[in-house]
């Protein structure tokens, strides 16, 4: 099995990291802070569980369909980095999940 395989989508998990900063900043700086909305809640959920699950089903593969593979992934160095960055896609993801999730709770005063 070749490092190609194991490594098959680092563009596209930073290609996850573009949608997802944009929504963060967005959500921070240009969106009025008492107002609860709907569309913007949603659209931060479904992004939040979209981002997530790359990482995540990178994980599953990794444990479940590919035996051994993670002794693989762990004993070079661009292995180990790319673990780092589906951990990093996973946090961004979560964040934006929760960010996601306030828009829907947020008080009026």
């Amino acid at each position: 099995m070749t490092t190609d395989r194991l490594l098959p989508n680092t563009g596209r998990l930073l290609m996850l990291l573009v949608p997802a900063a944009a929504y963060l900043v967005w959500a921070a700086y240009f969106r009025p802070f008492d107002d609860v909305s709907l569309v913007d809640g949603s659209i931060g959920v479904l992004l939040g569980l979209f981002i997530c699950s790359h990482p995540a089903a990178n994980g599953i593969e990794l444990m479940f369909l590919r035996r051994g593979s993670l002794r693989r992934v762990t004993a070079q160095w661009n292995g180990v980095g790319w673990l780092v960055l589906n951990l990093f896609v996973l946090v961004v993801g979560w964040a934006v999940l929760v960010v996601g999730t306030t828009q829907f709770t947020t008080r009026t005063n």
